[in-house]
């Protein structure tokens, strides 16, 4: 039915993850235990983060074996939106992660507190960092190529972690430089940046499943009028994901025209279609006589 990426695919996002997740727990613990041993609350709340980098793969291994299965009598779409309601718990994931950093913040504020700031938590977070911009580019690449919306949201998880991570490396700076209360501020800019990513992710997810419109219809239509025999359309419906597009219409032709002709006019119409717009992936032509 074409509704899910092939088995193929599913195998290499679930490989994509794998990988992701081994780097995302080397940088977890690297920056918590050494978060701890400097007593640095910015750094520690960052590998917290990184630890739901690494719980989000683990979530989405799940999702994406799920979301593979083939179309049944119960599910004649697919699982695809499986896959849409684990980019949703990601989203809540980050929402988390931001209500445990300014936990930790406000102990920071109404508690003594002090950093160590050590050419080591430079060294640690300076690698980290290299490695979650490695991770964010791998992901997207591969999930742009995959097709996989849930391999997109991770990278954009992950890229949060990137955002964290330059403002733990700020906060080290000036509290090296005598500012205890740096340590506080940078956790309560890294809670700011992550749940605004957090929500872009959310807005996204809530659209597909919703059915928001994912073609503009004036761009349809222009397409729909240059098949031969069409003559006018209307009630044209999308929904879907970026990558899995599912479309229904109805198409005019002439009311004389015999049904084979007709017939052959909506397989033309849906040619058409998929090869101006990849990402459709199921059309539904209901033909009508002009006029009616």
């Amino acid at each position: 039915m074409g509704v899910i990426a092939p088995v193929n695919n599913a195998q290499q996002i679930r490989r994509v993850l794998l990988y992701t997740l081994v780097l995302n727990s080397g940088v977890a613990l690297a920056k918590v235990v050494y978060g701890y041993i400097s007593n640095s609350i910015a750094m520690t709340s960052d590998g917290f983060h990184s630890f739901f980098d690494g719980a989000s793969n683990v979530i989405g291994l799940i999702g994406i074996w799920i979301a593979s299965h083939p179309p049944d009598e119960d599910h004649p779409y697919g699982h695809k939106k499986y896959e849409t309601l684990f980019t949703i718990i990601i989203a809540v994931m980050i929402f988390a992660t931001c209500f445990q950093i300014l936990k930790q913040v406000y102990h920071s504020l109404v508690e003594y507190h002090k950093t160590e700031v050590t050419a080591t938590s430079f060294a640690v977070m300076l690698l980290t960092t290299a490695v979650n911009i490695f991770v964010t580019i791998f992901e997207r690449r591969k999930g742009v190529e995959l097709k996989s919306e849930f391999l997109v949201a991770d990278a954009m998880h992950t890229k949060s972690d990137i955002l964290a991570s330059a403002g733990v490396i700020t906060s080290l700076i000036i509290t090296k430089l005598g500012f205890s209360y740096a340590d506080a501020l940078a956790g309560v800019v890294i809670a700011v940046f992550i749940a605004r990513i957090g929500y872009d992710i959310l807005k996204k997810a809530s659209d597909v499943l919703v059915d928001t419109v994912c073609i503009d219809k004036v761009a349809l239509e222009r397409v729909i009028k240059t098949v031969e025999g069409v003559k006018g359309c209307h009630e044209i419906r999308t929904r879907g994901t970026e990558h899995s597009i599912y479309l229904d219409m109805h198409c005019l032709v002439d009311p004389k025209m015999p049904i084979e002709k007709a017939h052959e006019i909506a397989d033309a119409l849906e040619e058409k279609i998929k090869a101006t717009f990849p990402a459709v992936v199921d059309i539904v032509v209901h033909i009508e006589p002009e006029g009616k």
